[in-house]
């Protein structure tokens, strides 16, 4: 009998380990967790393959609140990392910074985080597109004052 008793204990308790699993996979927060995390595999998929030759240097004057313009160098390196330099135009304010490329949208978009960056920019042929905050394409009537254009290896100043 009390054999028995322990043998149904075990059935009791490993069947109520087995529920509580199926009703933590229908647990809406549990789900949302799953579901971020695989979002977030996204980030460091590879780039798509029609995007075409995105490694190299890109350059712009971005907009400025309270100066003429930013003048934006970005180098995207094939080993997922890159380089930036913002020159605020009539003052004396330049950021240089590094880091990975963390990719969005099936590797369209690239994220450039640093220590003092955080922009995301549209990957195009021979160009760079600045995303908003929302990494939405920027709709203004400056809007094409976002793109950054890639040079061309004939074009690469000497350093």
């Amino acid at each position: 009998m009390k054999y028995i008793f322990s043998y149904l204990l075990g059935i009791a308790i490993l069947t109520g380990c087995g529920q509580s699993k199926t009703e933590s996979a229908d647990d809406p927060a549990e789900t949302a967790e799953t579901t971020a995390a695989s979002e977030n595999e996204d980030e460091s998929a590879p780039i798509a393959e029609t995007v075409g030759d995105w490694p190299g240097t890109y350059e712009g004057v971005v907009p400025c609140a309270d100066c003429p313009g930013i003048k934006t160098t970005v180098v995207l390196n094939n080993n997922d990392t890159f380089r930036i330099t913002q020159d605020y135009e009539d003052r004396d304010q330049k950021v240089d910074d590094n880091g990975r490329i963390m990719w969005h949208d099936g590797g369209k978009v690239a994220h450039l985080k640093g220590t003092n960056v955080n922009l995301k920019f549209k990957i195009g042929d021979d160009n760079l597109k600045q995303l908003d905050e929302d990494e939405k394409e920027i709709t203004s009537n400056l809007a094409e004052h976002y793109v950054l254009k890639k040079i061309k290896d004939a074009e690469l100043p000497v350093e």
